[in-house]
């Protein structure tokens, strides 16, 4: 990403952190390129992972905090430039009070969910206590995840230039797979 060789951290905490209000960033593909970049030597490692980790739990503690504020009526109101309606925000909190409050750290790796998830906490007033020690440890996760690909791939990107035919090759199956399998579901489920 050239905004991140030219900009570095500032770009990088920016993106994570406009994702946690809600708003879709590339953020995944930043911190990747990022720790690519720091394998490279451009940017520094520990400094990526800083501040992702920073801006991701910043993001969404301020998307908590919009969410609580401006309540559900305004959620609902703004939420549909996202995709956030009342359908989709009803069987999310349907979700947290049935699997509980723990689907916070797994929202994390949830694309939609991941940019959503704390204006849903609190628009529908879980605890703040509750909600910030669980987004963070989903942080801390989503954080070390991300930046171990971004730094492996970087180190080893001759590597994965040599072979990019063969992963291609891979992912095209894999992807054809996964779409065989939901077109023979979706048929069978018409069939019944």
């Amino acid at each position: 990403m050239e905004q991140l060789q030219r900009y570095g951290y500032p770009a990088l905490a920016l993106l994570v952190l406009l994702e946690g209000l809600g708003i879709p960033t590339p953020a995944v593909t930043a911190v990747v390129a990022a720790a690519a970049l720091a394998g490279h030597g451009e940017l520094w490692l520990p400094a990526v992972v800083a501040v992702t980790f920073a801006a991701a739990v910043l993001g969404d503690n301020l998307g908590y905090l919009l969410g609580r504020r401006a309540g559900r009526p305004a959620v609902l109101r703004f939420g549909r430039r996202i995709g956030l309606t009342e359908p989709r925000l009803e069987r999310a909190e349907r979700f947290v009070a049935t699997r509980g409050k723990n689907i916070i750290v797994v929202a994390r790796f949830v694309d939609g969910l991941r940019q959503t998830n704390g204006i849903i906490a609190g628009a529908t007033a879980l605890p703040w206590r509750q909600y910030a020690p669980r987004d963070a440890v989903g942080g801390a996760l989503w954080t070390a995840l991300w930046a171990t690909v971004g730094a492996v791939a970087g180190n080893n990107l001759q590597s994965l230039r040599r072979y990019q035919l063969w992963l291609l090759g891979a992912f095209a199956v894999l992807a054809l797979g996964i779409l065989a399998r939901y077109l023979l579901r979706r048929r069978r489920n018409k069939a019944e």
